[in-house]
């Protein structure tokens, strides 16, 4: 082959017309909500602010390093999503969910940064790997000493007036440990890691969770060993504990009393359910419009709802379209996972797809009544300062290993080129 005939490695990306169409949606949606009855300063401030982080994290950002900006797209428009229908919901309440959401949000590309940025330059892990082991051990374990109790979980604690989830943050900590350790034949380390993860969860009582770190670790483990048999011993022993947390836990029986039948509880525990599903409903297809409807008549609809709000105020259809941004965010996942050249990177990849692909299946299962609904955040779109960033930061380190990737292909291009501009020189013969 010719040097004339090679091609550099083209970066997949969408047009810069998708990111511009991005941006104008959110300029117009919030300019509306801020001209609708009397003048809102904060829709202006977020009419600029929202479409200018969007800007920065998929346009500028990617200018210092190779980037995936399909995946970058997807995951700054649904949090640009989780603001708007945030700030539109709360206009009569006297909250400013959406203000601090747009904060978080802020805090979140600088963790997607620092994660990508981890990821590209950090060549010797063995040291901060058991650094982040003992200070995620740590951390998952302080909510027992001086947690807060919320929706029957003791999952939480206060810092400086601000809550906080750990479990969210050790999530990294946990893909991190186990990319590691299972790239290196090393099973000892992530099976002690991971089982007192979930042993602690277990203590909290946040299954939600425990379901997430473990079927994360198990998918992990397929991916690193192909051991179909293994797998399956561990899908029956998941399946074990679930019955087991059933047996032990009053609040876990009251929530598969409701899955199976709201309205015979509608009063009480099945009111939350009931009121999602009518929210759904009254949707329809196109939604009753943005800010409009009658959100709050859901308890905690700025959490484990919100699929339902943004169902309510835009419609089925609109919903169909995000649950297939979530889809296109996994597959893209996969890809970068399958195209990685080091066994660390890969396992990387494939872990941060696995735990978003179960986090959004458990909560939007939840909400469309196909499993029992669990008190997770909906990825990227729920409130919470804690988990938009850990969600941004799993980004980071997705991204971390596309770029990798793409350094990888240059790489190889550049040997090609080198290679074929060699035979492609005259031959100096004999003399």
């Amino acid at each position: 082959m010719k040097a004339s005939q090679l091609r550099a490695p083209s970066r997949r990306h969408p047009d810069r017309r998708l990111v511009s169409a991005m941006m104008l949606f959110f300029f117009s949606a919030f300019l509306l909500i801020a001209l609708k009855g009397e003048l809102r300063w904060q829709g202006f401030a977020l009419a600029v602010a929202v479409p200018l982080l969007i800007y920065i994290a998929t346009m500028w950002l990617p200018r210092f390093f190779p980037a995936d900006k399909l995946l970058l797209s997807i995951a700054n428009f649904l949090c640009g999503l989780g603001v708007l229908v945030l700030y539109s919901t709360d206009l009569d309440a006297g909250t400013s969910r959406g203000l601090q959401q747009a904060i978080y949000y802020s805090v979140g590309i600088a963790a997607m940064l620092f994660c990508i940025l981890m990821v590209r330059y950090v060549r010797r892990w063995r040291l901060l790997i058991k650094i982040i082991g003992l200070g995620a051990a740590g951390l998952i374990a302080l909510p027992l000493a001086i947690g807060t109790e919320m929706n029957g979980a003791t999952n939480w604690i206060r810092v400086a007036g601000m809550s906080l989830q750990p479990s969210e943050v050790v999530k990294l900590a946990l893909l991190l440990v186990l990319s590691y350790s299972m790239s290196r034949r090393h099973f000892w380390p992530w099976l002690i890691f991971t089982g007192y993860c979930l042993g602690v969860l277990m203590l909290q009582k946040d299954l939600g969770t425990a379901l997430i770190y473990y079927m994360t670790a198990l998918m992990m483990y397929f991916a690193a060993t192909g051991n179909l048999a293994m797998t399956g011993v561990g899908l029956l022993g998941g399946a074990g504990a679930a019955v087991l947390g059933y047996n032990m836990f009053s609040h876990v029986k009251v929530r598969v009393a409701i899955w199976r039948n709201p309205w015979m509880y509608y009063e009480k525990a099945g009111y939350q359910i009931a009121q999602i599903l009518m929210a759904i409903a009254s949707g329809g297809l196109f939604g009753v419009g943005l800010g409009l409807g009658a959100p709050r008549v859901i308890p905690v609809y700025y959490t484990d709802c919100i699929f339902a709000v943004i169902c309510e105020q835009f419609g089925i259809i609109f919903g169909i379209l995000v649950l297939v941004m979530y889809g296109i965010l996994i597959l893209r996942g996969a890809s970068i996972a399958i195209s990685a050249r080091h066994g660390f990177h890969a396992l990387l990849a494939m872990g941060v797809t696995v735990m978003l692909g179960v986090q959004t299946f458990v909560i939007i299962g939840g909400v469309l009544k196909l499993i029992p609904l669990t008190g997770v955040t909906m990825p990227f779109v729920s409130y919470g300062g804690t988990s938009l960033v850990s969600c941004m930061a799993m980004i980071g380190l997705l991204q971390g290993v596309a770029s990798v990737n793409q350094d990888d292909m240059e790489y190889d291009y550049e040997i090609s080129r080198s290679l074929s501009e060699q035979e492609d020189l005259p031959s100096a013969g004999w003399r």
